[in-house]
């Protein structure tokens, strides 16, 4: 523990990936004396779990602008902070600890290792080298500012003092995340869940777990996603209902989740160009069976049969004898079928809350504070959230590299000050 006599540089209170990029950010610029409170008891829990168990570090997206697009809340306040650090500077960190990154076809970003644990270690590995500990089971229960310094109170009675605090405590759907910010007089806007599934029980979906799309697009009011599709047991998944619940993440909670969702399994048909196709079929395959096979790109067989079975097509059905009636139907559920969801599941996986901490609040140069000098926010803590593929997981790095920065030089200068 330390004293007010003989306080820490800068402690960190959450040993997830922002809190560990912004202590070992700091670190790496000179910065000594610093501590990560943990209050779980494993650090860097959701790097451990996130894509699978392979780690989605960063997103294969390098300008900016592009970048900001990806994230429903935080758009223009990430811009500034994107041209400071960006995808290509997580990279070309990770390959200074002997981590290369890969690109997948969708744009995710992957070790080579295809394991997470190999994140795991470069972060603690940069850690140690660069004098940052850390301590788990180190819950807090109260922070106040006394003076110029932070005292930290943990749920286990310790009391540590500090110069400068970051606050990296992640979603704030817990009590214990929100402690610390509102301890010191910091509003937070409230947490809803964002990069959920959706739960539907529809007979047409019933049999068919496992069977995706490469490029549905779905449609929800104003919400509208593209992407590929998963269908599980429970509904819908994948990036499309992913992406969906992060745009519409207040609108959908405000209506308790129950709302109807129009599927376009084909992505971009519409049932007149359907139609068409199937016109087509009439003509050059009039004796083919139309529940034999698929002839849309992307449909898989299970899935045509399932949305044949729908049209009431029979296995007998050829081209030449499908009625307008049956042809009009197919194309509609190809196009513009409509789902009844009725409540959400959660993606354990990439789980994370819109809401946290008011961004006008802070300087978005340096993470600081705006009322409270010396303290710092990064990472999912901040009203900032991303959709699936990485970009949670940027905006870690990038925020926790700012505040690391920002605090290293501003204890310089207040020690430039007093020599």
């Amino acid at each position: 523990m330390s004293s007010p006599q003989n306080p820490h540089n800068l402690i960190v209170i959450g040993g997830g990936a922002a809190g560990f990029f912004g202590a070992i950010s700091a670190a790496e610029a000179g910065l000594q004396n610093i501590l990560i409170l943990e209050r779980g008891p494993e650090i860097l829990t959701k790097v451990r779990i996130s894509g699978g168990g392979r780690c989605n570090v960063t997103h294969n997206c390098y300008e900016p602008r592009e970048l900001v697009e990806n994230y429903p809340r935080g758009v223009k306040s990430l811009i500034g902070a994107f041209h400071r650090f960006q995808p290509a500077d997580t990279i070309s960190w990770f390959a200074d600890q002997g981590v290369a990154l890969k690109v997948e076809s969708d744009g995710r970003m992957f070790p080579t290792t295809d394991n997470s644990e190999t994140i795991i270690i470069a972060l603690t590995s940069a850690a140690q080298k660069n004098g940052v500990a850390w301590q788990t089971r180190c819950g807090v229960a109260e922070v106040r500012k006394i003076n110029e310094l932070f005292e930290v109170k943990t749920s286990e009675g310790q009391i540590y003092f500090t110069k400068s605090l970051l606050v990296a405590t992640g979603g704030i759907r817990s009590e214990h995340a929100r402690i610390p910010a509102e301890d010191l007089g910091h509003e937070l806007s409230d947490p809803v869940p964002s990069l959920f599934t959706f739960k539907i029980e529809d007979y047409r979906l019933h049999g068919l777990p496992g069977v995706s799309v490469p490029n549905a697009l779905l449609r929800a009011g104003k919400i509208e996603t593209q992407g590929p599709l998963l269908i599980t047991h429970w509904g819908l998944s994948g990036p499309a209902a992913l992406k969906a619940s992060a745009w519409g993440a207040r609108e959908l909670s405000e209506i308790d989740y129950q709302f109807t969702l129009e599927i376009n399994w084909t992505g971009s048909e519409t049932p007149d160009s359907l139609e068409r196709i199937f016109d087509e079929q009439r003509r050059e395959n009039g004796k083919r069976k139309v529940a034999k096979r698929s002839i849309i790109d992307g449909i898989s067989h299970r899935l045509w049969q399932r949305l044949t079975e729908t049209a009431r097509i029979t296995d007998a059905t050829t081209w030449a004898n499908l009625t307008r009636e049956q042809s009009s139907h197919l194309a509609y559920e190809l196009a513009a079928a409509k789902f009844k969801v009725t409540g959400k599941s959660l993606n354990k996986e990439e789980f994370v809350t819109c809401g946290g901490v008011l961004l006008d609040d802070l300087n978005l140069k340096t993470m600081e504070s705006k009322s409270v000098p010396n303290l710092y926010f990064c990472g999912e803590v901040l009203d900032i959230d991303g959709i699936t593929g990485g970009f949670n997981f940027q905006s870690a790095w990038t925020t926790g590299y700012l505040a690391g920065l920002a605090i290293n030089e501003r204890l310089h200068c207040i020690s430039s000050e007093m020599v």
